[in-house]
């Protein structure tokens, strides 16, 4: 009886030693990694950087447009490249948003940056990756900081038009805009330091014309906005005009990453709504705005956290979602077939 008890014991002690191996191998798979391509394709960071500076030389608005689809990206869904998806007749393109339509931009260079990738190690890097990767390329290039991304996200197979048509919006208010990160799991530090992306980059009138003219029955323009920068932005963007006209996020140093965009804020030049609602009175987050407008190396250190907690948002890993061949689709049968023999084809190589 004692030999049946302990033979019982080792047999149940081996099983729950070996749920718990297989418990932590899950969970570390589901753990993103900054040297998650290390083996399987060590020169992806190289070439993103190459496809990104390629594309910089003939369009000086694309590194704050590829920061910004990140963010777009990771709003919705989590961040699974849903934002890249064209119409199909399973998918309704979140391209054609109410906040991405005519105003997000940059998906041919993610196309030239998938396949650049493709073509050095195919099958492997996931197109919500290198969202991460080329934000992280473009802050930095505009004199942001560096990092080190987290990787491992897998592609998602799905889009949501409704969810995108719900990112925080240039009119929107403080707490609109607190709820929303809160729903992605955001703080009010994520949002003010993610916010200060709009220290590069531009924006068309019609995001902010309202504040323009006949903002209240007491008041022809909005009184958070400063009269000087009132006047010009009416110049830009005067009534009846083209709403399509652009205007610098950033009246300071529009094409440099910087914490200049705080000092705006503080003078009453935050172009958006959404913007100086920030530091409006009795916000918030005005001690966030302060601190950061007093030291460029605390806004990099928060923008950095943000950064990466907005990585972290809902990431399809281990054998969730798929790795797109093609950004702007989901893979047929065929092509999933294809991955999965060149991730068999990878892994019998490193055994």
């Amino acid at each position: 009886m004692a030999s049946s008890s302990a033979s019982y014991w080792l047999t149940a002690s081996l099983a729950f030693i070996l749920t718990l191996q297989l418990l932590v191998l899950r969970e570390s798979q589901a753990q993103l990694s900054s040297t998650f391509y290390d083996s399987s394709c060590p020169n992806v960071s190289s070439i993103v950087l190459d496809q990104v500076q390629q594309a910089q030389k003939s369009d000086t608005r694309i590194l704050a447009s590829l920061t910004r689809l990140f963010f777009h990206d990771c709003f919705v869904n989590g961040c699974d490249g849903s934002i890249l998806l064209d119409n199909s007749s399973t998918i309704v393109t979140e391209k054609d948003a109410v906040p991405n339509n005519n105003s997000a931009r940059g998906f041919d260079v993610v196309d030239n940056i998938k396949a650049a990738v493709e073509n050095s190690c195919s099958g492997i890097v996931s197109c919500a990756d290198i969202l991460a990767l080329a934000a992280e390329v473009s802050v930095n290039l505009s004199g942001g900081p560096k990092w080190s991304v987290l990787l491992g996200r897998r592609d998602g197979t799905t889009a949501n038009i409704t969810a995108a048509n719900n990112l925080p919006g240039p009119r929107d208010n403080l707490t609109t805009l607190q709820q929303k990160f809160n729903d992605v799991g955001l703080n009010d530090t994520d949002l003010v330091a993610l916010s200060g992306g709009h220290t590069f980059g531009r924006a068309q009138c019609r995001s902010f014309s309202n504040r323009l003219y006949n903002f209240s029955d007491n008041s022809t323009a909005d009184p958070s906005l400063n009269s000087t920068y009132l006047t010009t932005l009416q110049n830009n963007c005067p009534q009846g005009g083209n709403g399509s006209t652009l205007n610098n996020l950033d009246l300071t140093t529009p094409d440099t990453f910087d914490n200049k965009y705080y000092t705006n804020l503080q003078t009453k030049e935050g172009l958006l709504q959404s913007d100086q609602e920030l530091y409006g009175t009795g916000a918030s987050t005005a001690s966030i705005v302060d601190q950061f407008a007093a030291n460029q190396t605390v806004f990099f250190e928060n923008f950095i956290a943000a950064m990466i907690n907005m990585g972290n948002i809902s990431p399809l890993t281990g054998s969730n979602g798929e790795i797109r061949s093609d950004c702007k689709k989901v893979n047929g049968a065929s092509a999933r077939y294809m991955i999965r023999m060149a991730v068999k084809d990878l892994s019998s190589a490193k055994a």
